[in-house]
């Protein structure tokens, strides 16, 4: 039947673009935190950004499992949620989060099988402004936030992006769980829309006319140009400035020393600028380690890494990710999970609704609606 071989096709199409988004953000992670210096053999470990962001997508999971089943679902609350059990992972606060999370039943928590993946509950990291927030959980959300405006709002939100331009909306919310600088949550909500325009831009040609990274180019471009328009308000000079990143990327690509100055420091609006410079500068699929290697070099490697490979591996595909390095990472398996579980989540509800039987009888027991 040629119809269910086309929604095979798009279905797989999509899946490989939210994989090379996941994978593209744990591999800009990783080889950040190294400054581009990969040891030569053994495992690759999960940087913290990556690390949050997996939660963030099981999060997305479990509020939509939630509002299929109960019909009403704040998502940055559930996503809150999981962030709590990363932390109570880590070790972070664990009888606060007992207290907040855990009624005493026979049920465990933690609960949901990602709280079962061994790395991580390994320190990969500092994540400041998450933690400090977290601590004060008992305060209630509307309280908890610090005044960061640290990348950790952005790398951990790159997979709201999955959710479209009416999940995004939800962005800037869970940004502000933690980090209250109005400037951390507009990027965080910028970078999930080029995210989105990433996973969703039509795949380069292969004609005489195509040009390589052309799609890569022309999806950053309308996400940018798509700004004004969705998520939250964007000034003009914030326009102004992805604008100018977008020419300087076309103009004088991979120049370290405007990444420098683009990307200074820890910060989601730096993340966000060197990420959109790194990804423009280096738009082709053969080109995606040498974007992450040219990331790492900035002053705050890791974060602008995190970015542009997520950004890249939206556009590109899981397949164009280098598979040397997605073989050796720690928590390739449990993001590439992720990842499909998120697509057949939002597109097929596989443990059902209040009123449908779901097909999938332990989607539930992996992804609890609470």
């Amino acid at each position: 039947m040629p119809h269910a071989k086309d929604h095979q096709r798009q279905l797989l199409g999509r899946q490989s673009r939210v994989r090379g988004l996941m994978l593209g953000l744990a591999l800009g992670d990783t080889l950040g935190a190294a400054r581009g210096g990969l040891p030569a053999g053994g495992p690759l470990r999960a940087g913290v950004s990556t690390q949050l962001a997996c939660f963030t997508a099981e999060g997305i999971i479990r509020a939509q499992v939630r509002g299929n089943h109960k019909g009403i679902c704040h998502a940055p609350g559930v996503v809150l949620h999981a962030y709590c059990r990363w932390a109570f992972l880590q070790g972070i606060e664990t009888a606060k989060m007992r207290r907040r999370w855990w009624s005493g039943g026979s049920t465990p928590w933690p609960d949901g099988w990602l709280a079962a993946v061994p790395a991580l509950a390994e320190r990969r990291g500092s994540a400041p402004a998450t933690v400090a927030a977290l601590s004060r959980i008992e305060e209630g959300y509307e309280r908890m936030a610090t005044a960061s405006r640290g990348c950790h709002a952005l790398t951990r939100g790159l997979p709201i992006a999955v959710t479209g331009i009416s999940g995004i909306a939800q962005a800037a919310a869970v940004a502000a769980l933690t980090h209250g600088d109005p400037a951390a949550q507009a990027a965080t909500v910028h970078a999930a829309v080029l995210a989105h325009h990433c996973l969703t831009h039509p795949a380069a040609g292969n004609g005489p006319r195509s040009r390589p990274g052309g799609s890569a180019r022309s999806a950053l471009r309308a996400g940018v140009a798509d700004l004004p328009s969705v998520g939250r308000p964007i000034t003009d000079d914030e326009h102004r400035r992805l604008v100018t990143v977008l020419r300087h990327a076309e103009e004088e690509p991979g120049d370290a020393a405007r990444l420098a100055r683009l990307a200074p420091d820890a910060t989601a609006p730096s993340a966000l600028l060197g990420g959109l410079y790194t990804a423009a500068s280096f738009p082709g699929r053969a080109e995606f380690r040498a974007a992450l290697e040219f990331a790492a070099g900035a002053p705050d490697g890791d974060s602008v890494a995190c970015v542009a490979g997520a950004l890249l591996g939206a556009v590109h595909g899981a397949e164009a990710l280098p598979v040397d390095l997605v073989a050796r990472h720690e928590l390739a398996w449990a993001l590439d999970t992720l990842a499909r579980d998120l697509v057949t989540e939002l597109d097929d509800s596989p443990s059902g609704s209040e009123y449908v039987q779901g097909w999938d009888p332990q989607w539930w027991n992996r992804y609890p609606g609470w």
